[in-house]
């Protein structure tokens, strides 16, 4: 029996277990829901699938990589207490490393090989059982250049490679890589401190645009002047607008003067080769997750039999 990717959203969903996990009960049970759930338990799985309803929102960020080739992981927990837990900090870190290879694809880095024996999938499912909380990968980024550098930032690390924030920027040139890494750790602090959207106007999101063309246009509007005056006030806020969120055209904070674009212009001299920015990727520990809002008093009540 062929089996869907619906079959096994519906698994992950009943049992908790792991996204391969479920497919390869599926597999093994030739698509019999209920004797997949059973294959599951048998395998010790369904000690992680009771924890996995409870919100993973902290864990960390980790960076792994250097030179021409770094990655980012997201791997989250359900406590900060957690992110401290050295263990942890381990499975953080050697996941990243495992990203390096196996691409940004979630599905391809679960199914990946963890440093000592067994997927990535399974070593989280272990760690699930021993350290007693809901955890699970969110995300993998990796970026590499031919010529160049992938510089990286941790802002507030809590050990080396492992924060709240991590920045990767790929820079391409055939300059001196040493002040090279310089200036991309540098843009990666800007990026941190002002998370643009885009490194170009050109790849910021076409509904973003529409949509901040529409407000502004409505406001144009309300001012009750000429059509040919709105326009022109439109395409004022439209370049205030890419000024704000576009990295190339934000303005440095390092020096707070030159736009990102021109302080890499700058750089140049120096490197003694021409810079191009390749591309960027920020991580911030938990953003868009919607946390479950906790009443504390009725917890307890609860967990006292009230």
């Amino acid at each position: 029996m062929a089996i869907t990717a619906s079959m096994v959203k519906e698994l992950r969903e009943v049992s908790g277990a792991g996204m391969m996990d479920c497919k390869k009960a599926l597999g093994e049970t030739d698509g019999d829901m209920e004797a997949a759930i059973d294959w599951l338990r048998t395998k010790g799985l369904a000690k992680a699938a009771k924890k996995s309803g409870r919100v993973a929102a902290e864990g960390l960020i980790a960076i792994a990589g250097e030179g021409n080739k770094a990655a980012l992981a997201e791997v989250n927990a359900e406590t900060d207490f957690v992110s401290r837990n050295e263990q942890f900090q381990e499975l953080a870190r050697n996941i990243a490393s495992v990203v390096v290879e196996a691409g940004d694809k979630l599905e391809d880095i679960l199914a990946a090989q963890y440093p000592g024996g067994g997927t990535v999938e399974e070593t989280i499912t272990n760690a699930v059982a021993t350290i007693g909380e809901n955890m699970n990968l969110r995300r993998g980024k990796v970026l590499s250049v031919d010529k160049g550098v992938v510089a990286s930032y941790m802002h507030s690390a809590t050990a080396p490679g492992l924060g709240r924030l991590g920045v990767l920027v790929a820079l391409e040139s055939e300059g001196d890589a040493e002040k090279l890494e310089a200036l991309g750790k540098q843009v990666a602090m800007h990026i941190a401190a002002t998370n643009p959207l885009a490194a170009t106007t050109e790849e910021v999101d076409p509904s973003a645009i529409e949509r901040e063309k529409a407000v502004f246009s409505e406001q144009a509007k309300a001012s009750g002047k000429p059509d040919n005056i709105i326009e022109k006030m439109v395409e004022g806020r439209m370049r205030k607008f890419f000024e704000e969120v576009v990295l190339l055209k934000q303005t440095f904070v390092i020096d707070g003067e030159n736009t990102v674009e021109q302080a890499i212009k700058n750089a140049e001299k120096e490197v003694g080769a021409p810079i191009k920015l390749v591309s960027f990727a920020r991580f911030a520990l938990g953003e868009g997750i919607e946390k479950k809002e906790e009443d504390f008093a009725a917890e307890v009540a609860a967990a006292a039999g009230n």
